[in-house]
């Protein structure tokens, strides 16, 4: 089994620009999350997942100082790049992140890797319960090619609803343990806020260190009023109008859908 660590990364930001180019503690917020990428093991190759845009092309250069791979593939369609991107390095699942999230969890990472080595039957796997910017994926390579093959949906920047379908895959959803439960709501970057939020905490640990969960615990604990700084940031959700529209979607495509998926698992 290949699997492949896929950080999804681009420079078009619009509320906070060139987000994942800032500082924090001396390395970008693209470099914090190559740096906790090489962290999970088991993973076969990291990919920086970019776009064909040329606003982009600063992301290469990333990529190879940080000696990983890079694909440049469609700027819109998110689950399109991750396909393309999976069938040109041959993994049988992908392990994901958003560059924006530059203190994922590590220790969940590599939970979801070990439960799809343990039974590869797995579909779609995801963690709940850590704060926005902290739960991880891990998607079949098989049953992403099935969504993409079926969907008409194009802009997939947010995609679990097309994924998270129980009623045709085995999905897996992995609960936060009580001892790593983190009293705030998001430790993403979207705004001016959240940025202030990261710099404080990577800037109360030495330039090197991986944060880990019972460290953001420790530094909150100790700073309880820090967690105000972007309480009131508000995270960007699927419209419901397009929650129905894919939901509407799956039920009235069952049929079709279940077909092409026993060819493409069946290959």
């Amino acid at each position: 089994m290949k699997i492949g660590f896929f950080i999804t990364a681009r420079l078009k930001s619009s509320r906070l620009k060139l987000k994942i180019l800032k500082s924090l503690n001396g390395y970008s917020v693209i470099d914090r999350v190559i740096q906790r990428a090489k962290h999970v093991v088991e993973c076969d190759d990291i990919v920086l997942c970019t776009s064909t845009n040329s606003q982009d092309l600063p992301l290469i250069r990333v990529a190879q100082k940080h000696d990983i791979y890079y694909f440049n593939g469609d700027p819109g369609d998110v689950l399109k790049r991750l396909n393309d991107a999976a069938t040109l390095f041959n993994v049988d699942y992908i392990v994901g992140i958003t560059a924006d999230n530059p203190l994922f969890s590590i220790r969940y990472a590599n939970l979801i890797v070990n439960k799809v080595l343990q039974d590869p039957t797995i579909d779609y796997i995801y963690s709940t319960g850590n704060p926005i910017g902290m739960n991880m994926y891990a998607i079949n390579s098989k049953a992403l090619k099935v969504v993409c093959n079926i969907k008409d949906e194009i802009d997939t920047e947010i995609w679990g609803r097309l994924l998270n379908r129980p009623e045709l895959f085995n999905v897996v959803e992995v609960h936060t343990e009580e001892q790593d439960v983190i009293d705030v709501e998001r430790v993403t970057l979207d705004e001016p806020k959240d940025y202030e939020f990261l710099k404080f905490i990577f800037d109360s640990f030495d330039k090197d260190y991986i944060i880990e969960e019972k460290d953001l615990i420790n530094i909150l604990n100790i700073n309880p009023d820090i967690v105000n700084i972007n309480k009131n940031v508000r995270q960007m959700d699927l419209d419901k109008s397009i929650v129905d529209r894919i939901d509407n979607f799956y039920k009235c495509n069952y049929d079709r859908i279940v077909e092409v998926k026993s060819k493409i698992y069946n290959q």
